[in-house]
């Protein structure tokens, strides 16, 4: 795990500068690389908000871009002790054996704190570090108020479509905040066969990447038809990087697409 030695875990390896880079997951190098797939326009003078930023790096990186104004926007990962999440996979095998339910890693675990928000630490320090004027808000993004949030002239919807409960409703309301591009990166798949179908396969339980908070993959027909259902006028799709995959018929893949107002 990347853990720094305060005991705080980091998503995004992060230039503080001075030599200093935080222990990320991720390196820099790919952290760019993903960064050159979003295909954005020029960020000067722009307001951009980050949904679901976990440790802040796009929202800093936009900042660094030019853009005028940026809002970082986190609950889930920031209400997340993710630095204690080992001890959160013994719990779960020590129930699986006993033959017990557990709960899932989220509001109802031990490992949630919402008063505390132990997951934002790793922001809190890069923001001081950096002498950024990203504004943090903590709200979950489906319930924030529209009015008080936006709307931004660029929208990062990165990691977070697959993610939601409700995703027709989470690109409403990412259609609300929107006042040109909304930048939308998601796991996807591709059924062999049935390419030009838009399918949405449901994720049952811990079934991909151990993560009970995948919720439902799009393919690339459904990802642009929900995106067009949810009010915006016009859909493409920019970048496209295969992920390994285990699973005979389908195919598993990162998907970009910019949705336009």
């Amino acid at each position: 795990m990347a853990v720094d030695d305060r005991g705080v875990f980091w998503w995004h390896s992060i230039d503080l500068g001075d030599g200093v880079v935080t222990p990320g997951e991720k390196t820099l190098e790919l952290q760019e690389q993903e960064w050159s797939s979003l295909r954005l326009p020029s960020l000067v003078g722009k307001s951009v908000l980050d949904i679901g930023t976990w440790d802040g790096w796009f929202a800093f990186r936009a900042e660094r871009a030019g853009a005028a104004r940026v809002v970082a926007l986190d609950w889930f990962v920031w209400s997340l002790d993710f630095a204690a999440s080992e001890e959160y996979w013994d719990y779960v095998r020590a129930c699986e054996a006993r033959g017990e339910p557990f709960d899932a890693w989220g509001p109802e675990c031990a490992w949630w704190d919402a008063e505390a928000l132990l997951g934002k630490q790793a922001f809190d320090t890069a923001h001081a570090s950096l002498a950024s004027k990203v504004e943090p808000v903590v709200a979950d993004f489906t319930d924030a108020s529209v009015a008080e949030l936006g709307p931004f002239d660029v929208v990062l919807f990165l990691g977070v479509l697959y993610h939601m409960r409700e995703p027709l409703r989470a690109l409403e309301h990412l259609r609300a905040v929107t006042r040109d591009l909304a930048v939308i990166e998601t796991a996807a798949i591709e059924v062999d066969g049935f390419e030009d179908r838009a399918f949405v396969e449901f994720v049952p339980g811990y079934d991909v990447n151990s993560d009970p908070t995948n919720w439902y993959l799009p393919s690339e027909p459904a990802t642009h038809g929900m995106c067009r259902a949810a009010g915006f006028a016009s859909t493409e799709s920019v970048a496209r990087s295969q992920v390994s995959n285990h699973r005979p018929g389908i195919s598993d893949y990162r998907l970009v697409v910019h949705a336009h107002t």
